[in-house]
């Protein structure tokens, strides 16, 4: 088995909070605080520590990736990506713990990253690669091929204080795709940039992906995670709290996220409802019948409603509503079999389930509502759930898929 190209051990990192930074002091300032020092330190001492506190950004996080690895990181704001890979790029260092990475390390970590306002853009390739330590002649090898790609050639000698933060995102990402680092470190890239430059990117870090670096990659576009990604980490409050597949820890990032997962089921005295009908179960699940939070593109996907009837002669119609994670409304479908259209039904527990063909929905998630209502011979709610299921829809742009040979995402409801 190869060696990890990254090792990270019990990595912590803490932050004081609360005081402000004590600026610069005169030799006589400096002087007279020795002396009233110990004073005001008895005096306030406590004070002080109630107006500053420490918070750990990260604890303990150990994990290795091995060369090749393409890892994607999600997590709540705050959860500590961005402490992470900054302590991965050297911008930071760790409290305790290691991070060992053997191989050059390219990073783009916010706007601007690693660039000198008063230098040009073609000044600031050059910089970038002889911090990358790459030689003069290797970066001016790859120079056309960089702002070709970030189609700023017009503005290649102007000082980068003047570029938008578009241009710099241009720059800055061809700058580190094509300087050929062995670890390539991304934090939110895609959140700045049109459309077009987005897919270029994306196309880009396939194309990294496949000569075997290794990407780091953080956003909180889940579906740009499962599509670049074979592997994620889930971070929460500076631990990782899963470690695996990128679709099975997107799939319970998300979860925890939405608060609800790919089932639910209420008890007798919880299932909302009235006297006639109350929901049982509400799940998402696979061809199979497996309950799935994550759902393939290219397979179909049912959600199914469990209800218990408890008056007899009510006729009953399960509604499923589904919208995206922006609260756009997708579809809306009922039951509308011949067997139970305008016929009443007995006492008793039905499954009705709606199945959703593959290559259909787009990437993201989908949050499925239930109700039961009466439209014969009155129109009347009896029971609704807006607090539903949610899953995820991945496609892992393998084998047959509508997506094709497109690696950007793909537009509409």
């Amino acid at each position: 088995m190869t060696r990890p190209i990254v090792q990270v051990e019990r990595v912590s990192k803490s932050y004081r909070i609360g005081g402000l930074h004590p600026g610069y002091v005169t030799f006589r300032e400096m002087f007279g605080e020795m002396v009233a020092g110990p004073l005001r330190r008895l005096r306030g001492g406590a004070q002080r520590r109630a107006s500053s506190q420490t918070i750990w950004a990260l604890r303990d996080v150990t994990f290795d990736v091995r060369p090749g690895e393409t890892v994607g990181f999600v997590g709540r704001n705050g959860a500590g990506k961005s402490t992470l890979l900054k302590i991965l790029s050297r911008v930071t260092k760790p409290t305790s713990g290691e991070a060992a990475l053997y191989g050059r390390v390219g990073s783009l970590l916010e706007v601007g990253t690693g660039f000198h306002p008063d230098l040009t853009g073609r000044e600031n390739v050059f910089l970038n690669g002889a911090i990358l330590g790459m030689r003069r002649e290797e970066t001016s090898r790859k120079f056309d091929e960089i702002v070709a790609f970030s189609e700023i050639e017009q503005f290649i000698d102007t000082p980068v204080k003047f570029y938008s933060s578009g241009m710099y995102v241009r720059l800055a990402f061809s700058v580190a795709a094509h300087l050929e680092p062995e670890i390539l470190i991304m934090d939110e890239v895609l959140a700045v940039g049109d459309a077009a430059f987005q897919q270029k990117c994306l196309d880009k870090m396939n194309d990294i992906r496949r000569e075997g670096r290794t990407i780091f990659f953080v956003s909180h576009d889940t579906a740009a995670v499962t599509r670049l990604c074979r592997r994620a980490l889930f971070l929460e409050r500076g631990q990782v709290v899963a470690d695996g597949p990128a679709q099975e820890v997107v799939g319970e990032y998300l979860s925890a996220n939405w608060q609800t997962g790919a089932e639910r089921t209420w008890a007798e005295r919880e299932a909302p409802g009235n006297e006639v009908a109350r929901l049982r179960r509400l799940r998402v699940c696979d061809e199979r019948g497996e309950t799935a939070a994550v759902a393939d593109i290219r397979r179909p996907v049912r959600v199914e409603v469990t209800y218990e009837v408890l008056r007899d002669g009510s006729v009953l119609l399960p509604h499923v509503e589904v919208y995206n994670e922006e609260g756009a409304h997708l579809f809306s479908t009922h039951d509308t079999s011949a067997e139970w259209r305008r016929a009443p039904r007995p006492a008793g527990t039905y499954t009705s389930a709606v199945e959703i063909p593959g290559n259909l929905l787009p990437e993201g998630t989908l949050l499925a509502y239930a109700s039961l209502v009466s439209h014969f011979p009155a129109t009347a709610l009896h029971a609704g759930e807006r607090d539903g299921v949610a899953f995820h829809v991945v496609d892992p742009q393998t084998g047959d898929t509508a997506r094709g040979d497109y690696a950007g995402p793909v537009a509409g409801a």
